[in-house]
């Protein structure tokens, strides 16, 4: 997964960096609001890929004296950050850009240059959404909608890049709107009204990306049909007479905790009841190599 999610980032950022350059460029000849805009929300992207893939590889670092259970959660900090960067820089500038542009109006100076460097980012932007939407359809293997296949990831570097690369794709049609208006009604406020737009799309964009790690930091469950699987391997030991409530925690998205309450038949010994816990520990590792750590403890239900 980890490797899906890399090559998706690598993707967004290589056209990320080669787009805000042009942008940049364009800018500076057109005058452009919007393109200005457009062009801080490609950097903006560009460094929240480079925090993803830092997250990403502090999150495979093992556990320690002062992280016992390791770094995993270090990508669901880093995302977090991520989303808070494209509201405040992505979003904020955006909206002042266009503000000020309200107060100090200028035509575009030629708009050919900005509609050139609108189209190559809106290819390389598909081609980048392409990439990142086919890594993440690979690793699903559940039947559900897109957005229930977001809302039950727990890999957040896959979907954010999804999102930055859709909200720049739609950002580019609103710049692209914004110069022609402007240049056809030779009014320069379009272009600033576009460049709030852009911004509020971010802010958006931003606030769901937010509502989403938000959950996976602060800790959230196995997916159900998992945990159903974990109970019925366990039940299905001979040994077993009843099991508790089963307490799962992704520590990332790779890795998950497990603790519970296991009720053994009262006919064991303790080195039977040993013996069990060792092959319970086993099957579940068999099946689900993603739960990496097991508590389980001997106790009688009430």
């Amino acid at each position: 997964m980890a490797d899906s999610s890399r090559v998706s980032i690598y993707a967004a950022m290589a056209a990320n960096i080669a787009i805000a350059i042009a942008k940049f460029i364009g800018a500076a000849i057109s005058g452009s609001s919007a393109m200005l805009s457009e062009g801080i929300h490609s950097v903006v992207d560009s460094v929240n890929e480079i925090l993803l893939l830092y997250g990403l590889n502090q999150s495979q670092k093992g556990p320690d004296e002062l992280h016992p259970l390791g770094h995993g959660q270090e990508l669901y900090f880093w995302s977090l950050v991520v989303a808070v960067l494209i509201f405040s820089l992505g979003g904020g500038f955006s909206i002042y850009e266009g503000v000020q542009s309200f107060q100090h109006p200028e035509l575009s100076q030629n708009p050919l240059i900005s509609y050139t460097v609108l189209g190559a980012a809106a290819v390389f932007e598909g081609a980048a959404l392409v990439v990142s939407v086919r890594e993440f359809s690979h690793e699903r293997t559940d039947d559900v909608s897109f957005w229930a296949a977001v809302r039950r990831s727990k890999d957040p570097s896959r979907f954010i890049v999804i999102f930055e690369d859709a909200a720049a794709l739609l950002g580019l049609a609103v710049a692209f709107t914004g110069v022609y208006l402007s240049e056809w009604q030779q009014n320069a406020v379009y272009d600033g009204i576009a460049s709030i737009v852009i911004g509020l799309i971010l802010t958006l964009v931003a606030v769901v990306l937010v509502l989403e790690t938000k959950g996976l930091l602060i800790g959230e469950s196995a997916l159900p049909e998992t945990q159903d699987s974990l109970k019925a391997i366990i039940e299905a030991d001979q040994a077993v007479s009843e099991i508790g409530p089963l307490i799962t925690l992704h520590l990332g998205p790779k890795d998950i905790m497990l603790a519970l309450n296991i009720e053994f038949d009262d006919t064991l010994s303790a080195d039977e009841i040993e013996v069990a816990v060792s092959r319970i520990e086993g099957c579940i590792r068999k099946a689900h190599p993603e739960v990496k750590r097991i508590f389980i403890e001997a106790a009688s239900m009430p």
